[in-house]
């Protein structure tokens, strides 16, 4: 069976897309901050057939992304990694001018200097997974959730924006250095997700689309297989009709 490892999969779209590989005959690493809320995401995959790792954790912890690797390979190998996990680095959003320099440097510790440890500890075993997988068919891939604030100026958006971008770019040069892999990294719009509550919280969210609403344009990449790049979830699905 294929293996993935998911960050931040205890809710939002990392606990949707994990749904939706155990339900395709994935095996599962997953890890979040809270031990609640991952082991009951952790429940629910294994009740759809996946093997699942449950690791609380904080993905800024280099003995937290060596403990997530080792258990792919306990369970056979790793044919994707998803770096999903994220923080705003102010909460609620703020401008430039008032952003706490603390904040900023949490925000690139987590969204842009993990995602690459992660990557960095992963690497032997998706160099390793080339053909292991029937949906990645070519070879292992690293899969990045980026974000529109990576390449619009929105106001109160630019530090958590700058670190977007940040892993962005991250996301293309790894794609050059490593041809063998797949690496994508993926706009998945407005979601109604506690991450976008946080940043905007007198904002009404309740008309936006549900993480689930995401899933079917990153398993467009899996099953395409897509080549590296940045994508739109958006354009995925429209191309999809």
């Amino acid at each position: 069976m294929p293996v993935a490892i998911i960050t931040g999969a205890s809710k939002g779209l990392g606990r949707a897309l994990a749904a939706a590989l155990a339900g395709r005959g994935w095996d599962l690493v997953v890890d979040a901050r809270s031990a609640g809320p991952l082991e009951e995401a952790a429940r629910e995959l294994r009740a759809r057939g996946a093997r699942v790792v449950a690791l609380p954790g904080d993905v800024a912890d280099g003995g937290h992304r060596a403990e997530l690797v080792a258990a792919a390979r306990g369970l056979g190998g790793l044919d994707l990694l998803v770096n999903n996990a994220s923080v705003l680095g102010a909460e609620p959003l703020v401008r430039l001018a008032e952003h706490s320099l603390d904040g900023l440097r949490a925000a690139l510790e987590v969204n842009v200097v993990a995602p690459l440890g992660l990557v960095q500890e992963a690497l032997p075993l998706l160099r390793a997974a080339s053909g292991a997988s029937p949906y990645i068919g070519a070879a292992g891939a690293v899969l990045a959730i980026s974000s529109d604030a990576a390449v619009g100026a929105y106001e109160t958006w630019g530090g958590y924006g700058a670190a977007k971008a940040a892993l962005d770019q991250q996301s293309a040069v790894l794609a050059v250095e490593e041809p063998g892999l797949r690496v994508w990294w993926v706009d998945p719009g407005d979601m109604r997700t506690d991450l976008f509550a946080a940043a905007v919280p007198d904002e009404d969210g309740s008309g936006r689309p549900l993480p689930e609403s995401v899933v079917p344009a990153l398993l467009r990449l899996l099953d395409g297989p897509a080549a590296s790049g940045r994508y739109v979830a958006a354009e995925l699905l429209d191309g999809a009709r």
